[in-house]
């Protein structure tokens, strides 16, 4: 590991000293980043699959509280995500330019804006959770243990931010390795604390030996505190890690202020308002979807959730591309590189296109055996299959809307994508989904979900070639 993290720091400095790259050497460097960062993506989605699979042995209701809120909670955790991209691009664009003073100087200032921000955003999550069930429209028999996930996840905000800033901040840096490392850390101790505190106290024999594993029995709620203290965990590793070890972003033995400047914070919310902006409009079309899967009762809600969750499985490798395209496009912009700009830009939407159109193939032919691992519940299994094989068919086009907003992102444009993505979700996807869902249910939802997804892919690669994103080049 140790030389690949070396060669992606020499491939890097490359696109700082201004030096030549071929194309071979670009492909390199964006496997280089792209692999650990889908890694890194596709392990947070299994912590996720883990956790529906955990609870779905639990019962169609247990899993259907969880996914009346997951929508809410993918709002939240958006929110956070944006707020710490506003300011790991001006890290990008600092370490592209060779500053690496100041790039310091705003992971100084981001760790106050931040947390604060997470506190309030805490604050606010917390204070809604009671009522969160009965907007949502879910049955009564739901509502209680929904609240109190969505009051538990809301709790441990801060630790979910902290955890996105640091991951970013390693990942502009062009660390894409450790963040990988300590998702797939999270992962393993997700699924270590939900064994001890979802499920009750149990007795295992073991050669002859019966013994007694103590456990909290705590249900969803366990669900909701087993990811919370994972996250918690290696958000305190990750901290460590920037603050004392990273070789661009190490603050250790060195005195900087941590009061955020007015010109770092204005910089911050030119990148993270639109990108926030952006989360509230796809999840709250998701929060729309779920209100108008809610009536089609509980099996349709579980089948959905869990369709999502599973489908994250084919999509995540999109999100890691993305990263990718954010490093790469953010450092060629700060050193002024136009061409390399474009370049890298068009490598990392073919390549995310090609192993999500890949991934699509896969979720089709495997959609049973992935839906049956997370519910035994014949009904739920039954119409999880049927939408997942639905949505298989616009996984490439997600691709290009996922990557190349990824590329806009490090390019620091983000107010016209997210006005593209207003108006394909808004305009395309919940008009057709509230016209076909009364006559084909739940299959309707997702033939709407996939024609959007094939729409919204074709207006980002217009935007992709028209280059207008290129203009701080």
């Amino acid at each position: 590991m140790l030389k690949q993290v070396d060669k992606t720091g020499v491939l890097l400095a490359q696109i700082r000293e201004g030096k030549k790259l071929t194309f071979g050497r670009q492909l390199q460097l964006v496997v280089l980043l792209s692999i650990p960062a889908v890694v890194a993506q596709v392990s947070s989605i299994v912590m996720q699959y883990i956790d529906a699979a955990m609870v779905g042995h639990l019962g169609a209701e247990a899993s259907a509280s969880i996914g009346l809120v997951s929508t809410t909670t993918w709002l939240f955790g958006g929110l956070c995500s944006a707020a710490a991209v506003g300011f790991s691009v001006q890290v990008a664009h600092k370490i592209g330019s060779g500053d690496m003073l100041g790039a310091r100087n705003v992971l100084r200032q981001s760790l106050t804006a931040i947390f604060f921000f997470s506190l309030l955003l805490a604050v606010v999550g917390m204070s809604i959770s009671d009522k969160l069930s009965v907007w949502m429209g879910g049955d009564g028999s739901i509502r209680h243990d929904a609240s109190l996930y969505f009051f538990l996840f809301s709790l441990f905000l801060p630790a979910l931010q902290l955890n996105f800033l640091a991951s970013g901040m390693l990942r502009c840096s062009g660390n894409m390795y450790v963040p990988s490392l300590a998702n797939v850390m999270m992962c393993v101790l997700d699924v270590i604390f939900n064994f001890f505190l979802i499920f009750p106290t149990v007795e295992c024999r073991v050669a002859g030996i019966i013994f007694t594993v103590p456990r909290a029995g705590l249900g969803v709620a366990g669900a909701a505190l087993g990811t919370a203290a994972a996250e918690t965990v290696v958000a305190l590793v990750l901290l460590w890690y920037l603050w004392t070890r990273s070789k661009e972003l190490r603050l250790s033995g060195e005195k900087g202020n941590f009061r955020p400047k007015p010109q770092i914070l204005k910089n911050a919310l030119q990148i993270s308002v639109p990108m926030g902006i952006e989360h509230m409009v796809i999840c709250g079309a998701q929060i729309m979807t779920t209100v108008i899967v809610a009536p089609l009762g509980i099996f349709a809600i579980a089948a959905n959730s869990f369709a999502v969750t599973a489908e994250s499985l084919c999509y995540m490798p999109g999100y890691g591309m993305a990263d990718a395209a954010t490093t790469l496009v953010g450092q060629s912009i700060g050193a002024r590189r136009r061409r390399l700009t474009r370049s890298f830009a068009h490598i990392t939407v073919f390549m995310g296109m090609c192993v999500m159109g890949l991934m699509g193939i896969l979720m089709y032919w495997f959609a049973p055996q992935i839906i049956g691992l997370m519910t035994p519940v014949g009904e739920i299994r039954e119409l999880g299959v049927m939408v997942l094989r639905i949505e298989a068919f616009a996984e490439p086009m997600f691709a290009a809307s996922i990557v190349a907003y990824g590329v806009f992102v490090g390019a620091a444009d983000t107010v016209v994508p997210c006005l593209m993505n207003f108006f394909s979700i808004w305009a395309v996807r919940l008009s057709l989904a509230a016209l076909l869902a009364p006559s084909l249910g739940l299959k309707g939802v997702w033939i709407a979900m996939c024609v959007e997804l094939c729409f919204r892919g074709m207006i980002f690669l217009i935007r992709l070639k028209r280059e207008k994103w290129l203009k701080k080049v």
